[in-house]
């Protein structure tokens, strides 16, 4: 970022510091700038900025918190194995088994990685020093989604070959022959191009939303807090600000497994065989 975007940050952050409500001055609103983050680290010429930090640091807990559990599994397992094979099992039996079947088996592990890695960046939104869902970068769903959407195609190809494959992905089969002419090019543009699409763009509407209706209410009632009415206003506005966050929470876990079934969807349509 230029030094001249720097700059008006920092005048931006200090009108928004300054202005409150009956001192005439407009509602200072959340912008671009919310989701504008200055580098704070130099990496082998990368330069590393809040949300690829918190989305390492993510990583990081999330692997850590598996190996302590797994690492040294026990017949008659402790509070922290307890808890990560009850989250495992969540993935396993309740997205893996329930939408792939047993064939689903080989790609749990995958499923599992990708159900708490989202969910991770998710919840950044309310951990203090955090305060910003990662997945509200649009880069961050983005690259799932590619993810998700080479691991699709790959599946498709392998267990049906070239032909099987892309009649498996634009010929649906047991429909009238003449619907073909219609229905194998809005198969195609929907199972190539649109799903990966929509499984970005679901999961960083969601969060850019759930963020934005934070900031405004708690802009809100720092704005607010000057006069006994003003107070009042405030009082009322972070009141708000709680219960948008305990939404925000149940929204963050959703997104999470909505992004992990809408992916095991697609594998289990590629597992079929084509006809």
């Amino acid at each position: 970022m230029s030094k001249e975007l720097a700059v008006s940050a920092d005048q931006l952050l200090a009108f928004e510091t300054d202005c409150h409500l009956f001192k005439g001055c407009g509602f200072p609103a959340p912008t671009v700038w919310s989701f504008i983050f200055e580098p704070i680290a130099e990496v082998g010429g990368v330069e590393i900025n809040k949300p690829m930090l918190l989305a390492a640091i993510g990583s990081i807990v999330i692997i850590g918190f598996f190996w302590a559990a797994f690492s040294k599994p026990k017949l008659v397992p402790g509070k922290l194995q307890m808890v990560a094979e009850a989250l495992y099992d969540f993935v396993h039996r309740g997205i893996a088994r329930e939408v792939i079947g047993k064939k689903g088996e080989p790609f749990v592990p995958f499923l599992v990685s990708l159900f708490f890695f989202v969910w991770m960046l998710n919840l950044w939104a309310v951990i203090p020093l955090g305060q910003v869902p990662v997945s509200s970068i649009i880069a961050y769903p983005a690259g799932l989604a590619v993810v998700v959407w080479i691991t699709y195609m790959t599946v498709t190809f392998r267990s049906n070959g070239f032909v099987g494959g892309i009649r498996n992905l634009c010929v649906p089969s047991g429909l009238p022959k003449p619907i073909y002419v219609i229905l194998t090019p809005i198969e195609f543009v929907s199972n190539i191009f649109v799903r990966p699409f929509t499984l970005a763009v679901r999961l960083f509407a969601n969060m850019f939303a759930g963020h934005m209706l934070i900031l405004i209410f708690t802009i809100a009632s720092w704005y607010m807090l000057t006069t006994v009415l003003g107070t009042v206003y405030a009082t009322a506005s972070f009141a708000l600000t709680l219960i948008l966050t305990v939404f925000e929470l149940f929204i963050q876990a959703l997104q999470a497994y909505v992004f992990t079934v809408l992916t095991a969807t697609y594998l289990s349509q590629a597992l079929e065989e084509a006809h």
